[in-house]
């Protein structure tokens, strides 16, 4: 069969790819275009467009680039025209996927949704065009399925979480070769986590950096965003002795001692990894306003999310500055400190359930597609 994947995100663009070795796994004749990165064209998809041509961040930000995106969504419906798929599958990214399955819809085009828009969080309204305009929606989180389900009467399949997946087979083939690859030393590392997008690295960086100096007997390694230039960092690292590594964030995080983390899918990434973690966000200000006054959750991080408490501290916009950043990466490294939150770490990890959730997800795609044909 044929599969048209639309995946806009770094986050994305991972499970999209452990997607796409199930579906292949699953189906021997599989054809499969996407919008995603390079994980996603390594599993043998044709890539069409880069997610780091597509990552707008925030309400002003979307503003000012929404004539490319226009664009975008106007290419994007000609590509599935002439590549003629068998299913659309989409991987959150919900400003510009909900577009694409609402034209998909009325031309006949099946519709599946792996990783649901967090509409859970704002824009709840959103429920009128999935009922709509999804044929499909598999989730990832454990409470996602009772909001469908029994408050809006929507069924969907919990699948458990693709994380889960990816940090199991990173573990199988992992060689430890970080250190020596990268010439570091043998200090206890803090890894630097601040984003894959240029504005929320830009923020972020800067005030994670601040505290650097604090803390010589440890050393500070960021890990770099894919489509990311190490020019880029170099201009906020300036002369401190601070290595940057790209592609081997997991390698990271799993000789990490602690890290600084921007809220986002790295939070619930770190956690699964037992490295405790301060979270941090910092964006622009108009758009921070307007979203405080939108959205109505307790938390910013997956992982507080999922155990509906503040597990792992979160630092927003004023709070997110060296002082306070220094105050909680010192807990982080209190050995009494750390034993509690990893033992905490162990009950997320269970709430989640078990893996499989990529080859699940595949399976249920081929299976709702082929009884759909009969």
């Amino acid at each position: 069969m044929r599969y048209y994947i639309i995946a806009g995100e770094a986050s994305g663009d991972l499970h999209g790819s452990n997607l796409i070795k199930a579906i292949k796994a699953n189906d021997s004749n599989a054809v499969i275009q996407c919008w995603g990165g390079d994980l996603m064209q390594s599993q043998g998809a044709t890539l069409v467009k880069h997610y780091k041509d597509l990552a707008f961040m925030g309400f002003v930000e979307v503003i000012q680039n929404l004539g490319t995106i226009l664009k975008n969504i106007s290419f994007c419906k000609k590509d599935i025209l002439a590549f003629k798929p068998d299913v659309l599958i989409f991987i959150d990214y919900p400003g510009f996927n909900m577009r694409i399955a609402k034209w998909a819809k009325k031309i006949g085009i099946p519709t599946h949704y792996y990783i649901s828009p967090q509409i859970w969080a704002w824009k709840e309204n959103r429920i009128k065009a999935i009922k709509r305009d999804v044929d499909y929606m598999y989730v990832i989180l454990p409470f996602e399925k009772d909001f469908y389900q029994n408050k809006h009467n929507f069924p969907v399949s919990f699948v458990g979480h693709p994380l889960i997946d990816a940090i199991d087979n990173y573990k199988l083939s992992y060689h430890d070769d970080f250190l020596k690859q990268n010439h570091l030393d043998s200090r206890p590392i803090i890894a630097l986590l601040p984003g894959s997008r240029k504005q929320e690295i830009s923020k972020l960086l800067e005030q994670m950096l601040l505290v650097v100096d604090d803390y010589p007997q440890y050393q500070f390694i960021i890990a770099g965003a894919p489509g990311q230039t190490i020019e880029f960092y170099q201009q906020f690292i300036g002369d401190k002795d601070i290595k940057v590594v790209f592609n081997q964030t997991y390698a990271l995080l799993n000789l990490a001692y602690a890290a600084l983390v921007t809220s986002g899918t790295a939070t619930l990434e770190t956690a699964l990894f037992k490295v405790p973690q301060v979270v941090l966000y910092k964006g622009n200000e108009i758009s921070f306003q307007i979203a405080k006054r939108i959205i109505t959750l307790k938390f910013i991080s997956l992982v507080n999310l999922i155990m509906d408490k503040e597990l792992v501290v979160e630092l927003i916009q004023k709070d997110c500055n060296p002082t306070r950043i220094k105050k909680e990466l010192n807990k982080l490294l209190d050995p009494s400190y750390r034993s509690i939150l990893i033992e905490q770490y162990d009950q997320l990890i269970a709430r989640l359930g078990g893996s499989g959730a990529s080859e699940v997800t595949a399976r249920e795609i081929i299976d709702n597609i082929q009884t759909k044909n009969k």
